[in-house]
């Protein structure tokens, strides 16, 4: 009787420590999709649209502007070629992903600065939603915004 205790206590505890650490490693790849989304944020900054969504797209990235879809990298690089914007910030307000790691989704509030045909200076806010994939070199790359 006392071996089949023992048994069933090392089982309690093995299945909750398998537990803790599928929590962490959440919580680790969460950290890391923020992680991602700050520095897209900052490329966006330093070195523009164009070439921050092109290094944070995934090869089949889509995009979702103005009622369309954006699809691949190719279409990415030539809609935003031709982009009068003098701004873009976003801050994630949640993250999730999933279990095995391999996927997850952010989404928070945005504003977009551009200047119109006249010169004047516009501003739009919304809502993003991002699906973040990691990739085969282990790197977190979008394949939707």
């Amino acid at each position: 009787m006392i071996k089949i205790l023992l048994i069933g206590v090392s089982l309690i505890l093995l299945l909750s420590c398998i537990n803790i650490s599928k929590t962490s490693n959440i919580e680790k790849w969460k950290d890391e999709i923020l992680q991602t989304e700050k520095d897209f944020a900052e490329m966006v900054k330093t070195d523009g649209l164009r070439k921050a969504f092109l290094h944070y797209a995934a090869d089949n990235a889509v995009l979702l502007r103005n009622d369309k879809l954006i699809i691949g990298k190719n279409n990415i690089d030539v809609l935003y070629q031709g982009q009068n914007s003098t701004g873009l910030s976003w801050i994630p307000d949640f993250v999730d992903v999933s279990d095995a790691g391999d996927l997850g989704y952010t989404y928070g509030k945005y504003v977009f600065s551009y200047t119109d045909k006249s010169g004047k200076e516009l501003e739009n806010n919304g809502i993003f939603h991002s699906i973040w994939k990691r990739q085969s070199d282990g790197k977190w790359r979008f394949v939707w915004d």
